[in-house]
């Protein structure tokens, strides 16, 4: 109640909020279908070309998991989100909105979440590979098949993880333009000090990481068939 009569009393709030959410589940949801479709992949190959992998190649190895994944993820994303500002002018013609922001998210949470796969697939017990080789299964039936079922559990649990850390990081990158609930937190919350937007922000952030780790420990229990 205290929450709703805040929003009812606020002009700003009334205004600005539900833009602002939607432009932070826009950024969170491109985003997050960008990491997957790319992590997912770059994850796979980590694991399958590390040493002792179904095809192990330790130069690709190295050049993924030391240059590609190990520096980006150890680039602190304020960082990274100003250095990647001519990339993303270049790739969506524009450094501000939801759109671009998605593009710098998405970078910073690739690799963070392909390294979450490739420590799910790890996690596969060997003897259920071998008895895929045994009933003659090539190296693609094995990772399709067997692998990545078997790993979904993990995987899904690294999905969940990594949309929580991007919902995190939305609200970093509103503050450079990217709009949406960090935007308005700062704008209203801390230049104007509006404590009472400050807070319903930081409520409405809890509520959505609330949710997303929610369903995804609900889906979670519904693919582990172990």
């Amino acid at each position: 109640m205290i929450l709703l009569d805040t929003w009812l009393n606020n002009p700003a709030l009334q205004k600005a909020l539900l833009p602002a959410i939607w432009e932070t589940l826009q950024m969170v949801g491109i985003s997050s279908v960008a990491t997957v479709l790319l992590g997912l992949p770059l994850g796979v190959v980590l694991y399958t070309t590390a040493k002792g992998g179904l095809g192990e190649n330790r130069a690709l190895n190295a050049v993924l998991s030391g240059v590609v994944v190990n520096i980006t993820r150890s680039i602190p994303y304020a960082i990274l989100m100003l250095a990647l500002i001519p990339v993303t002018r270049w790739l969506v013609g524009t450094s501000l909105g939801p759109l671009a922001a998605s593009v710098s998210l998405a970078i910073a949470a690739i690799p963070f979440f392909a390294r979450l796969v490739e420590t799910a697939l790890r996690d596969v017990h060997s003897g259920k590979l071998d008895a895929a080789h045994a009933m003659g299964s090539t190296k693609m039936q094995s990772v399709t098949k067997v692998l990545i079922p078997e790993a979904m559990p993990g995987i899904v649990a690294g999905i969940t993880t990594t949309v929580v850390t991007i919902i995190g990081y939305s609200a970093m990158a509103g503050l450079i333009g990217g709009g949406g609930l960090g935007r308005l937190a700062y704008n209203y919350g801390f230049q104007r000090y509006e404590l009472d937007v400050m807070a319903i922000t930081i409520v409405v952030i809890v509520v959505m990481v609330q949710l997303v780790q929610w369903v995804g420990d609900l889906i979670a229990r519904r693919v582990d068939h172990r």
